[in-house]
């Protein structure tokens, strides 16, 4: 068994090198398992186990399975790996969900049953600012206190020491296409608008926000349909960004931004305030 010692070092190295992971944990077992309750496993992203053992072949193909859905969707589950004929003598199969827990089938010859704990730890999402605005400079001043990590443009901010900012981008090509946890703000308020709309669609995010009226935002849409832009992208965008709460200053406006952009990660929707 791995020392805790160990794992909590590779715990805090992963945490500061913002990587996701999921720490699986065994907490209950029934007959002849290899691993025992408390035995734990830290497993990357990509499915690799990083340390630790929650037991052989039988259990590590459904715990990684299941490991790389939770960190994807961000919420823990409970795996219960079992034999194929217990399964069926309860009506059930493999994947099925039983109260609150995700059926596996344990093929080994020892024919035990064990529960497993997927916890699943994201780094911080990546919020993109685009522009150097009034709106956009309040964001970025209180992203980081909302636990994001903040990316902006090199041509609209100047890094500090004891800035907020984490990642300075020269050029919208230089932003990787692939991210699973990334939110977008588009503050750029007249200056290059279309540029950073154009660039946004070719991103992953879960939400782009653009600071504008509606019928500005129309106007643009139609200005990138007629380039050959997909409607169906540009409808995911958000206009104006931020939950109504009668916000005037950059200040206020920012604050509903944030909010509106919690409410996306916390809940996984939107609602109208």
């Amino acid at each position: 068994m791995t020392p805790i010692s160990d794992m909590a070092q590779l715990l805090a190295r992963l945490k500061d090198g913002g990587e996701s992971f999921a720490v699986a944990t065994v907490i209950r077992t029934v007959s002849v398992t290899a691993a025992k309750p408390g035995a734990k496993a830290v497993i990357g992203a990509d499915g690799q186990v990083l340390e630790g053992w929650i037991g052989g072949g039988c259990a590590r193909h459904a715990v990684i399975k299941a490991a790389r859905k939770a960190i994807a969707d961000g919420q823990p589950c409970l795996v219960s790996l079992q034999p194929k004929e217990l399964l069926a003598e309860q009506g059930l199969a493999s994947g099925d969900e039983l109260e609150g827990r995700v059926m596996a089938s344990n093929m080994c010859p020892s024919k035990g049953t064990m529960d497993i704990f997927i916890e699943p730890v994201l780094a911080n999402p990546e919020l993109l600012v685009l522009g150097g605005s009034p709106v956009a400079s309040m964001i970025v001043q209180l992203a980081a206190g909302f636990g994001f990590s903040v990316s902006v443009m090199r041509d609209c901010f100047e890094t500090q020491s004891g800035s907020p900012i984490k990642t300075v981008y020269d050029d919208y090509s230089d932003v990787k296409s692939d991210h699973a946890h990334r939110y977008v703000v588009i503050a750029t308020q007249g200056s290059g608008d279309v540029d950073a709309l154009r660039a946004a669609m070719d991103w992953q995010f879960r939400h782009v926000g653009f600071v504008g009226s509606r019928r500005k935002m129309t106007f643009l849409r139609d200005k990138l349909l007629a380039e050959g832009l997909d409607d169906t992208a540009l409808q995911r965008i958000k206009a104006p960004a931020g939950l109504d709460i009668g916000a005037v200053t950059p200040l206020e406006i920012a604050l509903s931004i944030l909010a509106e952009v919690v409410q996306i990660r916390r809940t996984g929707t939107l609602e109208s305030v």
